[in-house]
Formats: structure tokens, sequence, C-alpha cells
């Protein structure tokens, strides 16, 4: 049964950062707004598969290494574990304070919720059809498709069996792996990786090219490969899956080269498709490509000109950071027909490993190829007295600065808390008028002692070596 219902300015699908980025924006600027989310609950895939729950696994691992490697405990010499299950536990938790914080965020600014699943019948009309079959009709002025991505799903990879798992599913695991194999090793495959190692299990980690996190700058790389096999982690390069043998107790993996692997599970994390089959956007014309993303202008706008798509739909950078920026200019475009924010020109990367990786701005690669004469700051952090008070001394921050300007072009950190140490880096390179320079670490006083002091041990340790 339909049913036609009162129209609305606006219309989002997909309630994760970018849905409800742009919602929000709207919604504050006096427009009647929908927000469709076809799950139970509002956050999208970020809160409920993605960001929020691998990195509460991650703290609760990381803090569980920090107390078996604290020589304050030392004399107790019981090495201390935790259940997959448990630390779930946690996730779960956090998940549920994420939950009730976005939900008021709707009620707060009068954004109507439908659960649903949302299809086109043309650019002004959107079908949701509720979990009992009933269809409401919703007619719009305009819409942002923000439904974000799943996991990329072979067809000759069994996901239906229950020692198969991908990056959402995980989330499910109930038994207790001795060993796992982790086909893929980019970001995802990288932490939980992290995550699995310092439970204890025995990790695999697949990785079909020459090495780790490839865009990252080659020093910070090779860092987290040392650390990782450092820890256990069995890494395997330049390998391919020739096919996967998925058993009552376990999964064996195949290789191209041939070897054979074989593991309690399998956490297959080689790649994302944007969730765009639902919709129908055939339609009303829009193609999108082979992993399922539109294409859109600089304001996200699509080719319909009253459609417009921002997050992982549209792909790169597939950040949340990045998505709810962008629903918000999106937002605004749609308000005035155009904005002049734009993201930042250098995103910042946060990798949530153990240790943390963060980075903004170019690599020593990068800065090669152009030939831009550069110098490099390093400061260790087992040089730290805040690194050595809280007993994280692995990890370094690398400034690479121009010879002749002094403006910093890129900042790299290795170790706990790089992910906030990196913003302090961050807001000195987005400043103009020659704002941008090394100097500003040298001539700032920093908290002592703090993990910000990096910056201006690394600023020293750069302008020493153009100035003899």
């Amino acid at each position: 049964m339909s049913q036609a219902i009162s129209d609305y300015d606006a219309v989002v699908i997909g309630s994760g950062p970018g849905g409800e980025g742009a919602a929000m924006q709207l919604a504050k600027n006096g427009r009647r707004v929908a927000m469709i989310e076809k799950y139970e609950a509002l956050g999208g895939g970020c809160t409920h598969w993605g960001t929020i729950p691998s990195k509460a696994l991650r703290h609760s691992v990381s803090r569980l290494i920090e107390y078996n490697n604290n020589p304050l405990f030392s004399l107790d010499r019981v090495q201390r574990t935790m259940p997959f299950s448990q630390i779930l536990q946690h996730a779960q938790g956090v998940i549920r304070k994420q939950v009730q914080l976005r939900s008021s965020f709707y009620e707060r600014n009068g954004v109507v919720v439908m659960h649903g699943t949302a299809s086109f019948n043309s650019p002004h009309e959107i079908a949701v059809t509720q979990a009992d079959g009933t269809v409401e009709l919703i007619r719009t002025k305009q819409v942002v498709i923000a439904t974000g991505s799943r996991p990329y799903h072979p067809d000759d990879v069994d996901f239906s069996h229950s020692r198969v798992y991908d990056s959402d599913t995980v989330l499910n695991l109930h038994h207790e792996p001795r060993s796992i194999i982790i086909y893929g090793a980019g970001v995802i495959g990288c932490e939980y990786a992290s995550i699995f190692r310092g439970l204890g299990v025995k990790v695999d980690l697949i990785n079909s090219r020459e090495r780790l996190l490839s865009f990252l700058d080659a020093e910070i790389s090779d860092a987290l490969s040392y650390h990782l096999r450092n820890s256990g982690v069995v890494i395997r390069h330049n390998e391919e899956y020739q096919r996967i043998d998925a058993h009552d107790n376990g999964v064996t993996l195949y290789t191209q080269s041939g070897k054979r692997i074989d593991a309690d599970c399998l956490l297959f994390a080689n790649g994302r498709s944007g969730n765009i089959e639902d919709l129908k956007v055939e339609r009303i014309g829009l193609k999108p490509n082979h992993r399922g993303q539109l294409e859109v202008s600089h304001l996200y706008q699509t080719s319909i000109e009253n459609v417009y798509a921002v997050g992982d739909i549209i792909g790169y950078p597939s950040l949340a950071s990045a998505a709810y920026d962008q629903g918000r200019i999106c937002a605004t475009a749609m308000l005035h027909g155009e904005c002049t924010q734009r993201l930042n020109s250098d995103i910042p990367t946060g990798i949530y490993t153990i240790p943390e990786i963060s980075s903004v701005g170019k690599t020593e690669e990068e800065l090669t190829a152009q030939k831009v004469p550069y110098e490099v700051g390093r400061a260790q952090f087992k040089h730290l007295a805040r690194a050595q008070i809280s007993n994280m001394a692995v990890g370094s921050l690398k400034i690479l600065f121009h010879r002749d300007s002094k403006e910093v072009l890129g900042i790299h950190c290795f170790g706990e808390r790089a992910a906030e140490i990196i913003h302090i880096g961050q807001a000195i390179m987005e400043q103009k008028n020659g704002g941008n320079t090394i100097e500003y670490f040298v001539n700032t006083t920093f908290n002592y002692p703090t993990m910000a002091e990096a910056f201006r041990v690394a600023a020293l340790n750069g302008l020493n070596r153009i100035r003899g």
C-alpha cells in the first residue's frame, strides 16, 4: 500500500557523517528536512560497523598491551588477556552513546526521521519501503545521497560461512580464534592485524602490493611493517589469493604463488563498494562507476540538478571527518547555489594501528619527484619526558619543510596519540601570508612535559641541518 505524505524541501538518504552534516545545515537554515535511514538506529556505517567500533576495539587492546608492558606491573608476572567478546562489549557501549547523541541532534533541529529503504521514482519523488512492506512516497525539491559503502565481496568467497568475515561482520565474531588470515593490508586490514595480534591471536596479513599503505611516507610505512612484524604478525607482500576454502574448523587460503595458509577464520578486507543498488538511480539517469560510486561537481552536485551526493558514495577521500564537511558544503550550495568553502587542501590521515599513524601534507617521495628542495626535522618519542613518563617511547615525529622559505610541507607521526598530535602541525600549515614556517615551533612555548613538545624538538633538529 502506498500513500503520499507532505512535501519536503530536502530529503537526505543515509545518516552517516555526510548525511548528518547536510541535514543539520539545511535544518538550521529553515528547510523542512527528512532523513531516511535504512537501519533501525541512526549513525550509519561510521557509528555501527566502521570508525567507532573498530577504534573502540583498538583502544581496549592498546590499553591491555600498555598494561602488560608497564614496568609498574612487572612484579605481577602474569600476562593479562581479554577475550574478543569482552572488548566488543565496550564497543557496543560506545555505539549506544553515539546513537543517543546523534538522535538528539535530529530531534532538536526538527528533522523528520524515517526508517526504511529509499528508492527513486523520479528526481523529485522517493519511495520509502519500510520493514513491514509499507511504502511511503515523499515529494521533495532536493535530495542528498549519503548511503555510504560496504565491504567488497568477490563472488568466489563464501561470506555466508561462519568462519569467513568482512570488516562489518567481524563485529559479530563469537568464537575466540587462535589464528586469523587477514586478506587485504589497507587501513582496515592493518588496524585489525594490530587488534588481533594484541589479543594474542596468530595473524597472517596478506598484501597484494609491495609494501604496507603505499600512500604513506615510506619511512612511516617501514616503521609500521617493523612494529607489526616485531609483535608477531606475518606479512606476506605481493600475494593474491587463488581460492579460499572454508570448512567446519577453519579456513585455508591458497595463493597464486603456490602457498597454503591455514587459520581458524578469515577476515576479507580488500576494498569497498558504494551502497547504490537499492536507490535505483538509473530511473533518474544516474550511472555509478564499477565500484558503485557517483561522480559529482565541486559542490557535490550530480548530473541531475537537484540531486547531490557526499561521503563514501563519491569515493575519495572516504573519511568520516571529510564526509561531514562535504555534507555542510553541499547543504550550503543547496541553499545558496554556491559555496566558497572547500575541504582543506591538506586533509590529515589517521590510521589507528598500534601504534597510531597520522600524516598531513607531502611525503618525502612526492617532494623528491617534484624536485622541491626540502629538509627533514625529526623527534624521537623516546627522548620526550612525557613519553618516558607514560611509557610510550615508541614513535617519532617528522617535519618536512622548504630549505629556503622554511614553509612546512608535510608532517608525519608514528606513535601513540599520533592522530591528536598531528593537528598542531596541520593548524600551522593552514596559515597564510607567510604564517606557515617551521620557525613557529621554535618560537612557541609548549606545555612541559607534553607530546606536543615533539614539534619543537623536530623543528630545532631540522633547522640545525641547514644552519650547520
